[in-house]
């Protein structure tokens, strides 16, 4: 295994830092200046996620060294996350973070209070719409909105 050991070393070496730290920061630079939030989904994900893996390594270092395949293993789990073929970590906070973790439920107090209810029971993509709505057309269509649907739930 000397040869091909150290070719998959060096490979590593190379290709380990450009897909986890270039390749994100180049790509986290681009979200932060696009207008769309999807992307700043990905690459926050990525990073907390990547944050977890390194302190992971730091806390079982004593464990992993006796692992050899451990860089590589984490070298294939990083580009699972960050390759856009894949979005990996995208997937993960649409299909486990959001389910399981409620963040972000504060809602502005500059809404009566009604409004403030019902935009806390809202999903932050809902909650965004709605916060949308209310500037387009004031706070009177949304209360209208509310109403509407309160008298539609009394009926069934």
């Amino acid at each position: 295994m000397g040869a091909i050991g150290t070719i998959a070393k060096s490979l590593n070496a190379l290709i380990g830092p450009g897909v986890m730290l270039l390749y994100p920061l180049y790509s986290s630079m681009r979200a932060i200046e696009s207008p769309s939030p999807l992307d700043d989904q990905q690459w926050l994900t990525y990073w907390v996620l990547y944050s977890f893996i390194t302190l992971f390594e730091l806390s079982c270092w004593k464990v992993l060294q006796w692992l050899p395949f451990w860089p590589f293993i984490k070298l294939v789990c990083c580009m699972w996350l960050v390759l856009p073929i894949f979005n990996g970590a995208a997937y993960i906070h649409e299909n486990f973070i959001r389910k399981h973790v409620k963040v972000g439920s504060h809602v502005s107090s500059n809404y009566p209070q009604n409004q403030r209810k019902a935009l806390q029971m809202m999903s932050l993509d809902a909650r965004k719409s709605v916060e949308k709505y209310i500037e387009k057309y004031g706070p009177d269509a949304f209360d209208k909105v509310v109403r509407a649907a309160e008298r539609e739930a009394k009926k069934h």
